[in-house]
């Protein structure tokens, strides 16, 4: 139990962007809005999310962390995200029926988290500097 508060206490807003990741995907019944009429709007909510969310990843990591175990980033800020946004697709596809799985919208995930990355390496490159 000591481990598992340590690990939230680490990651409040990576746990809380995960968190909310899976409200809109399996809870949350989409509603008109007028960004409907935007072209691709889902697609871009998908990739500003998953992006925000490896993003908040990596530097929740980086803040926590002294040694930087870059397998462990690979794992925790992009395959799990990347993993994640599958099986949601796959959720939403055979067990809602307010949703529908599409993998334009898995491909949108994986661009996001692949930013998300990028950001991070960012992050990287400049805390090495100071």
């Amino acid at each position: 139990m000591n481990k598992l508060f340590s690990f939230a206490k680490r990651y409040p807003l990576s746990l809380l962007c995960i968190a909310l990741i899976w409200y809109l995907s399996v809870w949350f019944v989409p509603f008109e809005s007028p960004l409907n009429d935007v072209k691709f709007i889902d697609k871009w909510t998908h990739f500003v999310m998953y992006g925000g969310t490896c993003s908040v990843i990596w530097f929740e990591y980086l803040r926590s962390h002294h040694h930087i175990n870059g397998w462990r980033l690979f794992l925790f800020a992009w395959l799990a995200p990347v993993l994640m946004s599958g099986l949601l697709e796959l959720i939403q596809a055979y067990c809602t029926t307010n949703r529908a799985g599409e993998w334009l919208d898995f491909a949108a995930n994986t661009t996001g988290c692949t930013l998300g990355a990028l950001v991070g390496i960012c992050i990287l490159q400049r805390w090495k500097k100071k």
